[in-house]
């Protein structure tokens, strides 16, 4: 099952997503989103340009840096010995089609690829092989970074460089997990510009899918409709020589296969 949110005159809806014949509208609540199994009807829509974003209203969205090793690796930083986790802000989150706006307080601005994992049942201590039972699915993720601010501000601003608004693109479509029957190896694309800029799979993860579910679960409650951005591949720009960061009129999309493309474009701050 493949869901995407789309904006109505109305408001939000929920509707199945196919690549090929659209998406059509379904009834579903935001509280039957992650309980209930809904079948096509014969209302088929063109795609729209824009989507929302395919998870409604997450209460926490939690990223994992430094996750695949040669990654680690072409930043300079130490291997982790166990998960590095940072978060983002709400206000952060746009759909597919939305602009990446590029803030005039930030110069270096770059791209990271990422699969992430939308939990479907709350959980506190969860064990590691049970963690899978608490997930949902999984939709593409792009963590914009601001690295001036990242890297560059007095102790690290890691959640501020992650932050700013429109800097966590999500879609364009959420798969339930029956769907990624091997989520521990899953091609991650990003394509700026039209060139493939990272590629790699999740079999380089350091730390897997249910690790990370059990290790944050020690931490925090998960609940329905959390994100986990997993960590990207190798080939941000920062780590390029010369450096490459991103600039208006970038066309920025990140690839995942069995999912889809999530593709947004870059805009100069009004």
């Amino acid at each position: 099952m493949k869901l995407c949110r789309f904006q109505t005159t109305d408001g939000p809806r929920t509707a199945i997503y196919h690549p090929d014949h659209g998406i059509c509208p379904v009834d579903l609540s935001d509280d039957q989103f992650y309980t209930t199994k809904v079948e096509p009807n014969d209302t088929w829509l063109p795609m729209p340009e824009r989507l929302l974003p395919p998870v409604p209203n997450p209460e926490k969205i939690i990223c994992i840096g430094l996750n695949y090793r040669d990654h680690a690796i072409e930043t300079g930083s130490d291997i982790p010995t166990e998960p590095v986790v940072f978060s983002k802000f709400n206000t952060a989150l746009v759909g597919h089609g939305d602009a990446i706006i590029l803030p005039k307080v930030a110069n270096r601005v770059d791209y990271e690829a990422e699969l992430v994992v939308v939990i479907g049942k709350s959980g506190r201590h969860v064990h590691v092989n049970d963690a899978m039972d608490h997930v949902f699915g999984f939709t593409c993720g792009h963590d914009v970074s601001a690295r001036d601010w990242q890297k560059g501000r007095p102790g690290g601003q890691w959640l501020l460089g992650k932050s700013f608004d429109t800097f966590a693109p999500l879609g364009p479509c959420l798969v339930s997990k029956d769907e990624i029957p091997d989520p521990a190896n899953v091609r991650v694309r990003m394509h700026l510009n039209g060139d493939v800029v990272q590629d790699s799979t999740t079999a380089q993860l350091i730390f897997d899918i249910p690790t990370l579910i059990s290790h944050l679960s020690q931490i925090v409650t998960l609940k329905a409709g959390d994100l986990i951005y997993t960590g990207t591949p190798p080939g941000v720009g920062a780590a390029r020589n010369p450096p490459v960061f991103l600039a208006p009129g970038d066309q920025c999309a990140v690839e995942i296969d069995g999912i889809g493309r999530l593709e947004n474009v870059c805009q100069a701050e009004a």
